[in-house]
């Protein structure tokens, strides 16, 4: 029985290495085919560029009103204004962080690598709390709290003020964790957290369960493909949530009931954007699929951008925007799938999915440029 058990940290070193094989997997596909013609149909201008630092990880931008957080893998936080570009805020954690920004209007908090949350008001550190393991998804700051998912699925609630822990919840982990950002989001006064390919809703108040439901159930002759954890990159229209399923399913659910909408198999490995008609999302081999928002029928599918590592997709006004490995945004018709634009940033890629704010999309790359690009 012992050599059964797992530590902690061994099925966290598994999850870097589901990831190092996945990466690996990824070398063997196909080479992409050279870019279809840009057609320019939609008129899309840089408006903005602001430098944040060097960005390694997918670390996801957080957006309160018109101001958008964002950090640097070494640590810098810096607040923009999306309207205009104008940096508002700038703060430094000191060292490397694990994952990106939780803020609303008054607290803002990252974690670093260390394991350790840091909650800072008005640019200044009120309080760091040390965690047992590793985080990758960006903390959410909400009615005077920060909650924390860690990596083996405990969920954590902190006194936003001061740092007291509240409250913590572990639900039994499988041997091996997905080594990337996860769900947790508020849908009303319901805490929404996704532990493996479960989405759970909490009560903020002391993390009581109060329904479970199951998105995804990973099968497979080995740990990585059994891996059917839910991934960050969620549409939410209402009560209505949609989302994915590492490697297995898209589906949407009630976010404050819990009730099941409905799921499809896909193979994708990133997170899906949407609006009240359709989600959209990008599949391991880059197919971009677009899904029907009640029922879930296929409505369009875009092969043009296959194997071009794609971030997750965004859905907002009059497009549907992408970025790659190699730098580019794509921006494609809700209608059809067809290709509107596409834009060439700075040359490195673009780190996590493109993010409507106002009237501006807002995209980070690996160099930590963020650009404001506007209609």
């Amino acid at each position: 029985m012992a050599a059964l058990a797992l530590t902690r940290s061994l099925r966290l070193a598994l999850a870097s290495l589901a990831v190092a094989l996945v990466g690996a997997c990824a070398t063997d596909k196909p080479k992409p085919e050279a870019y279809e013609a840009n057609p320019a149909r939609l008129a899309i201008k840089e408006v903005w560029r602001v430098s944040v630092g060097a960005t390694a990880l997918p670390l996801e931008m957080r957006v309160v009103g018109e101001q958008l957080w964002v950090a640097s893998t070494q640590g810098d936080v810096v607040g923009i204004n999306a309207s205009t570009g104008a940096v508002t805020a700038r703060a430094a954690a000191g060292t490397t962080l694990s994952a990106g920004v939780g803020a609303d209007k008054e607290f803002v908090s990252v974690v670093t690598r260390e394991n350790q949350v840091i909650t800072l008001r008005e640019q200044k550190e009120l309080w760091r709390q040390k965690l047992p393991s590793l985080v990758l998804t960006p903390p959410l700051v909400a009615g005077a709290r920060v909650f924390v998912l860690a990596a083996d699925r405990t969920v954590y609630a902190f006194d936003a003020l001061n740092g007291r822990k509240l409250w913590s919840q572990q639900r039994p982990g499988d041997a091996l964790l997905l080594g990337q950002p996860s769900v947790l989001m508020a849908v009303g006064d319901t805490l929404v957290v996704a532990q493996g390919g479960r989405l759970l809703g909490l009560n903020p108040q002391n993390g009581s369960a109060r329904w479970d439901t199951v998105i995804a159930n990973g099968r497979g002759v080995n740990e990585v493909e059994r891996l059917a954890d839910l991934v960050s990159g969620v549409s939410r229209v209402g009560e209505s949530v949609c989302l994915r399923a590492f490697q297995y399913a898209v589906g949407c659910v009630d976010g404050r009931t819990g009730r099941l909408q409905w799921t499809k198999l896909a193979s994708g490995a990133t997170g899906v954007g949407g609006n009240s008609d359709l989600i959209v999302g990008a599949e391991s081999d880059g197919k971009v699929i677009a899904w029907r928002r009640v029922d879930g029928d296929k409505l369009w599918t875009h092969e043009k951008l296959r194997f071009r590592g794609l971030t997750g997709a965004s859905l907002a006004g009059e497009a549907v925007a992408l970025g790659d490995t190699e730098g580019n945004v794509h921006f494609l018709s809700p209608a059809d799938g067809t290709l509107l634009q596409r834009l060439s940033l700075d040359g490195s890629p673009i780190v996590s999915a493109p993010v409507w704010v106002g009237s501006t999309w807002v995209v980070l790359t690996q160099r930590g440029n963020v650009f404001g690009l506007r209609p």
